[in-house]
């Protein structure tokens, strides 16, 4: 344990990798795929909030609410993964990749993944997302590599359990001051008019720069030389520890979320509206309950593949080839769907707000098991071209360095 608090890692062995973090990664790639499903199929999201309670289902909610495990899960495995990647290569190796990477992450947000979202080639709006605050994550991750792990590790951790006490600061207006709040701290859905632009700020950076710090000290528990037995143990008392904080602190109902928690009509229900934290930001309550089951996954998963985890692998191994492709492909679909409806596919392109916003499409969509259906199909038609992305990037690792940037 000594190791992993001051860093001083043994290094990883070359071109080793790690398949519970793959695995974990297929998973939550494969739920993610489901929300933005939803996103251009299910007609209740065209009328309520998934998680509203006083609308919603139990189907609908836990729909909804399985997909928030995608993003901060995502962000920790990134940085864990960047701590291996500098365990190989060296920290100004890893410095500039973070920078490269992270900066690649934030045009793709900007140019093709609002492009994807909207088939609006005008750029009436940008939509700030999870890449975003993931390249500006791997940016900010690339300096404070530089620092002693135990400090990041207390940056990290400040950034998530306090950046909730600023849940009352608020920048009113269109001007600089408001919009750099916004990126930091606190979403703005409506967005800031920048000339003809408008810009939709959906994820701030503040705790997934905490998070990804947080994973980048995790990573030393994945360094050659590191027992693997020690590994499941700390990751799994980790894991339990932070499962029993988020109980602890949400029963509280005090401090970590702006949404507080209270009894409803049922019992269920009222286990909804604990469960129910704020997203935007990912709140304290909201990343505790998101990665402790991840790291008590992590702790278990380090077994011999079988059949069905190894097809979970293959969307893990190439997390940014699927993000990059399924959009297009769902919004396409969602084109033919509504054609097939009898409405004209101009009400599922040209947007210039979130799809589910978009007034236009009230009254479209279809039941929860459309939704899981098409989902499926998705995840079928996108599994070949991941193998075979998976193998092409396998037996060129190395060689084309623009790999690495997907």
């Amino acid at each position: 344990m000594t190791n992993l608090i001051t860093g001083n890692a043994p290094v990883a062995a070359k071109g080793r990798r790690i398949e519970s973090i793959d695995l974990l990664r297929g998973f939550i790639i494969i739920i993610m795929a489901l929300d933005h499903v939803r996103d251009y199929f299910h007609a209740y999201s065209y009328l309520h909030d998934p998680t509203d309670l006083l609308h919603t289902s139990a189907p609908i909610f836990l729909t909804r609410w399985i997909t928030h495990y995608c993003a901060p899960v995502f962000t920790m495995l990134a940085g864990i993964s960047a701590c291996l990647y500098g365990l190989k290569n060296g920290k100004n190796a890893l410095s500039m990749f973070l920078f490269t990477r992270g900066l690649w992450l934030v045009i793709l947000e900007l140019v093709y993944i609002t492009l994807a979202w909207t088939f609006n080639p005008h750029y009436p709006a940008f939509i700030i997302q999870v890449i975003w605050a993931l390249g500006f994550s791997m940016i900010m991750l690339a300096l404070l590599i530089h620092l002693p792990k135990p400090l990041l590790l207390l940056i990290g951790l400040m950034l998530e359990f306090g950046h909730n006490a600023l849940d009352q600061v608020h920048v009113s207006g269109n001007g600089a001051g408001a919009l750099f709040w916004s990126l930091l701290h606190e979403p703005n859905f409506t967005g800031y008019r920048l000339g003809d632009f408008n810009l939709i700020i959906g994820y701030p950076v503040l705790p997934y720069i905490g998070i990804i710090s947080i994973g980048y000290w995790l990573g030393s528990l994945y360094a050659a030389g590191v027992e693997p037995e020690f590994r499941k143990k700390t990751l799994r008392s980790l894991g339990i520890a932070t499962i029993l904080l988020f109980i602890l602190l949400r029963f509280i109902n005090s401090y970590g979320d702006p949404s507080h928690w209270s009894v409803q009509k049922d019992f269920l229900f009222t286990v909804f509206s604990f469960v129910n934290v704020t997203k935007y930001p990912p709140s304290l309550l909201f990343v505790l309950m998101t990665l402790g089951p991840a790291l008590l996954f992590l702790a278990y998963a380090e077994r011999s593949l079988n059949r069905f985890t190894s097809t979970i692998m293959v969307f893990g191994k190439v997390p940014m080839f699927f993000y990059l492709i399924h959009i297009p492909v769902i919004h396409g679909m969602g084109v033919i769907a509504a054609e097939l409806s009898g409405r004209p596919a101009s009400d599922m392109v040209n947007f210039t707000t979130w799809v589910t916003a978009n007034t236009k499409l009230m009254g479209y969509g279809f039941s929860l098991p459309v939704v899981y259906l098409v989902w499926l199909g998705v995840l079928v038609l996108l599994y070949p071209l991941c193998l075979k992305f998976s193998k092409y990037k396998q037996a060129n690792q190395g060689k084309k360095k623009w790999l690495s940037y997907f």
